[in-house]
């Protein structure tokens, strides 16, 4: 018997692994519920219950061509074991999974105890991150080629037995209690295909104008970042898709094309970086929790800031846009690129608490949580990584710029609902309005001033400088191969970086 094993990957077409699985007479299509990834600390309630209508939908698939999704709930090593003692397993497909640490520990436990056993798993690319990478040469020529490939297509028929199923845990049989969440992104790929058509020509026109604000990105973003991470939708469709999209963009009179070319041009490169950012949680696992650069080691206490800590994750910081923002994605699961980054940057620098324990607390509140992509720019957004340029956020400029009228932010933070418009930014200044707000836990500009001659100081190092090639070299993105980098690129690197999102 074959299993086609579901992980990340919850759509039958354009999957690889399931592709290939369907091709055996005996097929079991296969989802493991394991309830120790979900005690992780960067798992949630909310993730947890997009999850659970993804696998509503992929069963209706599945039933369409002959077979219903099989859940099963434990271990997956004693899964596998009992399938393989009443069934014989022959092989297992799922795809090359580049997920958290504990999913990474699970799948080097799980290796070792199909080799013994003589079963073969066959891990298909499922995107363009590129498993046992030497260096990031090529890394770009690659990706084009893999996603410009054939979309695989499923099968009309499944062959197999009839398979007894489980029923789908409910939340607090996972010990999942409801965190905060009052708006539900709808899972499923019937959803995501929406989503895709609906931002394609309609919601994603001004999505180069729009998607800094936390007031208009929440239409003009594509929304599909939660189907990406859950694989409702295959990255390589959702990038034909545009390209063919663009193509009849350009085809369209002047007058009729608005934003649009500037917009969909944005979005795909977003869509490469997607690969890019995953790509170094490949290579280095250890990124989820340790720097990147090692002179960042014992750059911040973990265990004198826990108001600090405690202010930042509720919301009640005393800046404005921070308060929003966090009060914001408690509630929705969401928030655009540019707000994530600043709450990051807020934390870090302004408050000196380290990424290990904001970015899991964040990585919880993100119903679209993609591990190589969140810790990588935890890092970033940290200064931690070494290669990147220093970018602290002025969480009052960047209310002033992204929500001028204090609109996202007299929404969320019900305090400040009648504070006149020209103190919304800044409701200190203003004693008779601000009773209701809490005063600032920290002075703006003494704390940013202070953070940046840290970090700076320690990159003046002839040691950092070296160790900061090296890093570069691995993770850094380029289309061939760094002979010398000159002043002029690297001045385009950092500009590049900092207009990323």
């Amino acid at each position: 018997m074959h299993i086609a094993w579901f992980k990340r990957d919850l759509r039958v077409w354009d999957n690889e692994a399931f592709t290939n699985a369907c091709k055996s007479k005996n097929v079991m299509p296969l989802y493991i519920i394991e309830p120790e990834l979900w005690k992780e600390e960067d798992l949630s309630y909310r993730q947890y219950a997009f999850l659970t209508e993804c696998l509503k939908d992929l069963d209706k698939e599945l039933k369409k061509i002959g077979q219903k999704l099989i859940i099963r709930t434990g271990d997956a090593l004693e899964i596998f074991n009992d399938i393989n003692t009443h069934y014989g397993i022959e092989e297992i497909w799922s795809h090359q999974e580049t997920w958290n640490f504990w999913t990474f520990n699970r799948d080097l436990r799980l290796k070792k105890w199909f080799n013994s056993k003589n079963i073969k798993w066959n891990e298909t690319i499922q995107n363009g991150v590129i498993r046992g990478l030497k260096d990031r040469d090529g890394w770009s020529k690659e990706w084009q080629k893999r996603m410009y490939a054939d979309e695989h297509m499923p099968p009309k028929k499944i062959k197999g037995h009839t398979f007894s199923s489980e029923t789908i845990p409910t939340p607090q049989q996972l010990g999942l209690k409801n965190d905060g969440i009052e708006v539900f992104q709808k899972g499923g790929r019937i959803e995501g295909l929406k989503l895709l058509e609906s931002f394609l020509f309609q919601r994603g026109k001004n999505y180069s104008k729009e998607m800094s604000s936390p007031l208009s990105s929440h239409k003009s973003s594509s929304r599909l970042s939660t189907h990406i991470a859950f694989g409702t939708l295959s990255i390589k469709e959702i990038i034909q898709k545009t390209d063919i999209r663009k193509k009849d963009i350009q085809k369209l009179p002047k007058e009729e094309r608005h934003n649009w070319p500037r917009s969909i041009s944005t979005f795909s490169s977003r869509l490469r970086w997607h690969c890019h950012f995953i790509q170094k949680l490949e290579d280095e696992p250890e990124i989820e929790f340790r720097n990147m650069h090692s002179s960042y080691n014992n750059l911040r206490n973990d265990s004198d800031f826990d108001f600090f800590l405690e202010s930042w994750k509720k919301g009640l910081t005393g800046y404005p846009m921070v308060d929003a923002c966090m009060r914001s994605l408690i509630k929705t699961g969401w928030l655009n690129f540019r707000m994530r980054a600043m709450l990051m940057s807020f934390a870090s620098y302004h408050l000196w608490l380290p990424w290990q324990k904001t970015s899991k607390y964040l990585a919880s509140l993100f119903t679209d949580y993609e591990p190589g992509i969140h810790y990588a720019q935890s890092q970033m957004q940290s200064g931690t990584t070494g290669i990147n340029a220093i970018r602290i956020y002025n969480p009052i400029k960047q209310g002033i710029d992204h929500d001028p009228d204090g609109i996202f932010i007299k929404k969320w933070v019900p305090e400040l609902r009648k504070i006149p418009k020209k103190n919304v930014h800044n409701p200190w200044e203003s004693i008779e309005y601000s009773k209701e707000y809490i005063p600032p836990i920290v002075d703006e500009i003494e704390a940013r001033k202070l953070a940046a001659s840290k970090i700076y100081k320690l990159r003046k190092d002839k040691l950092h400088k070296i160790e900061s090639k090296k890093i570069y070299l691995k993770h850094g993105s380029r289309k061939s191969r760094i002979k010398k980098i000159s002043k002029h690129d690297k001045k385009k690197k950092n500009q590049i970086q900092k207009n990323l999102f």
